[in-house]
C-alpha cells in the first residue's frame, strides 16, 4: 500500500510540532509530549525550539496521524487524464509511478491552474469530443472525472425548473460518458477509474446507471462500483461514486479497500489560525496579522437575507439553507456554486457575520494543500478557484483507491500478454 504524503521522512521537529497541533489541541499536545501548555505555545509561537529528546516522539506522534509515503518511483505505467480539472488525479497518480500522456479539459481556466502545478510535456486537449479515440496515445489506465451536473441533485433541478433535459437525453454534458467508452474501446486500457457523484446510482430511477454498467460490460470490462466519502480523509461530507474496471479477470474487490479509521479530520486542520502558526498569504490573510481578510466577511444584507430565506423554507419544511460551522465540525460538501454565496459552508466568527471559506482553505479542504503548505499554485480569480475545488476529486481519496485496489492487479496485467479481440460497440439507445 502507498501511503498518503502529508509528513516528510526529513521533516524538523518544529514543523512536525506544528502539523501535529492541526489534530491536537495544546493541552493534549502538552500532555503527550510532558510539557507545559505554555511550553507548546513558545514553541509554536518561535521563541524557543522543542529539545532534541522529544525528537523521536514527535516523529512518533506524526507517523500515527500523517503516514510518509516513499519518494514518488520511476513511471511503471502510463494513464489519461480526461476531464481533468484541476488534476485531482494526477496528483494522486504521479507519487504512485504514473506517467501521465494524455490529458483533456475543456475550460481555459482548469487549464491555466493544471499547468501552473504540474509538468506537462504534450498538448493539453481541449473537448474531449473534438478528439478521435484512435489518436490519443496508448496507456495502461484511463481515468475521468466525466462532468456531474446532468445527474446530479442540483443539476436535476436546474434543469427541470428550465425545462430542459437531464442525464443522457441532456444534448452537450449527459453524453460525454460515450466519448469514453468510444476511447476504451479504441484503445482497450487495462483499467479504469471513474468518479461521479452518488446520485448517478438513482438518477431516471436507476436507468442511467444500469445503462453505463451495460455499455462497460458489453465493451468487455469488469467493472465494479462503491459509493465513498471523501471525510475520512478531509473535512467535509463529499460522498462521491467510484467505479473501477479491468479488462481482464483479476482478483480485484472492493473489499480489499482499507479506510483511514476515526478520529476523521476537522475544519480546525484547514482553517487560517491568527495566533503565529501560520505565515500570512495575502489576499486570503492580512499580511500584519495573519487572520483571514475581511472581503471574505458576509455582509449584514448578505446574513440577513441567507437566515431570512433559510426560515421560510424551514417553515415550508424544506431542507434549503446555509450551513455554520465551527472548528470542530465537519462541512458539507463543497460544491462549484460556492462562489454565490458561501452558504453551504459558513465559518463561525467570535463576534458579527460568519464568513466564507478563503480559496486557500478549499484547496486544504480538497485535499490539494494540507495546513501551513501552500505548495498548490493558485492562479486564477476566488470565483474561479472555488468553482475549481468545488468540481474538483479529493486526490488522496484516489491515491488510497489506486494503491490498495487497481494498481496491483493493473501491474500484474502489465506482466501478462493482454488478450487481443475487436468489439463491435454501438451506442445504446436511451429511452
Amino acid at each position: 500500500m502507498i501511503s498518503i504524503n502529508v509528513v516528510e521522512s526529513n521533516t524538523g521537529a518544529l514543523e512536525l510540532l506544528q502539523s501535529l497541533s492541526t489534530v491536537y489541541s495544546r493541552h493534549l499536545l502538552a500532555e503527550k509530549l510532558g510539557v507545559n501548555v505554555k511550553t507548546i505555545g513558545r514553541w509554536l509561537h518561535h521563541e524557543s525550539n522543542p529539545p532534541s529528546y522529544l525528537d523521536a516522539k514527535l516523529r512518533e506522534l506524526a507517523d500515527a496521524q500523517f503516514p510518509r509515503q516513499p519518494a514518488a518511483t520511476a513511471p511503471w505505467f502510463k494513464y489519461v487524464d480526461l476531464f481533468a480539472g484541476i488534476g485531482g488525479f494526477r496528483k494522486a497518480l504521479d507519487p504512485q509511478g504514473g506517467q501521465c500522456v494524455f490529458t483533456s479539459e475543456w475550460d481555459v481556466y482548469c487549464q491555466k491552474t493544471y499547468r501552473a502545478n504540474y509538468k506537462v510535456n504534450h498538448p493539453l486537449e481541449g473537448d474531449i469530443r473534438c478528439i478521435e479515440p484512435h489518436s490519443i496515445p496508448d496507456h495502461d489506465l484511463l481515468v475521468a472525472g466525466f462532468p456531474c451536473q446532468p445527474f446530479s441533485i442540483a443539476g436535476v433541478v436546474k434543469k427541470n425548473s428550465l425545462g430542459r433535459q437531464h442525464g443522457f437525453l441532456d444534448e452537450t454534458q449527459g453524453t460525454l460518458f460515450f466519448n469514453i467508452a468510444k476511447i476504451l474501446q479504441a484503445k482497450r486500457p487495462r483499467a479504469f477509474i471513474l468518479e461521479n457523484v452518488r446520485n448517478l446510482l438513482s438518477h431516471d430511477r436507476g436507468r442511467t446507471f444500469c445503462t453505463i454498467m451495460d455499455t462497460l460490460k458489453e465493451l468487455g470490462y469488469d467493472a465494479r462500483e462503491k459509493i465513498i466519502s471523501a471525510s475520512h480523509w478531509v473535512p467535509q461530507k463529499r460522498q462521491r461514486l467510484f467505479i473501477v474496471g479491468f479488462s481482464q479477470a483479476t482478483n480485484f474487490t472492493w473489499d480489499d479497500l482499507m479506510l483511514p479509521p476515526p478520529p476523521y479530520p476537522a475544519l480546525e486542520s484547514i482553517l487560517h489560525r491568527n495566533d503565529g502558526s501560520e505565515s500570512p498569504e495575502p489576499p486570503y490573510t492580512e499580511e500584519n496579522r495573519g487572520s483571514v481578510s475581511a472581503k471574505y466577511t458576509l455582509s449584514g444584507n448578505l446574513w440577513k437575507y441567507l437566515k431570512n430565506y433559510a426560515s421560510k423554507h424551514r417553515d415550508a419544511g424544506n431542507g434549503f439553507g446555509y450551513g455554520l460551522f465551527g472548528p470542530k465540525d465537519i462541512a458539507r460538501t463543497l460544491s462549484a456554486r460556492y462562489y454565490k454565496d458561501g452558504s453551504e459552508i459558513l465559518i463561525r466568527r467570535r463576534s458579527g457575520c460568519p464568513r466564507r471559506l478563503t480559496p486557500r482553505e478549499c484547496a486544504r479542504l480538497m485535499g490539494f494543500d494540507q495546513f501551513g503548505q501552500s505548495s498548490f499554485k493558485i492562479v486564477v480569480s476566488d470565483t474561479q478557484a472555488y468553482k475549481q475545488f468545488g468540481n474538483a476529486v479529493v486526490p488522496s481519496v484516489v491515491q488510497t483507491i489506486a494503491s490498495q485496489i487497481v494498481l496491483p492487479p493493473l501491474q500484474q496485467l502489465m506482466q501478462n500478454t493482454p488478450l487481443q479481440y475487436k468489439l463491435n460497440f454501438t451506442m445504446p439507445s436511451i429511452k
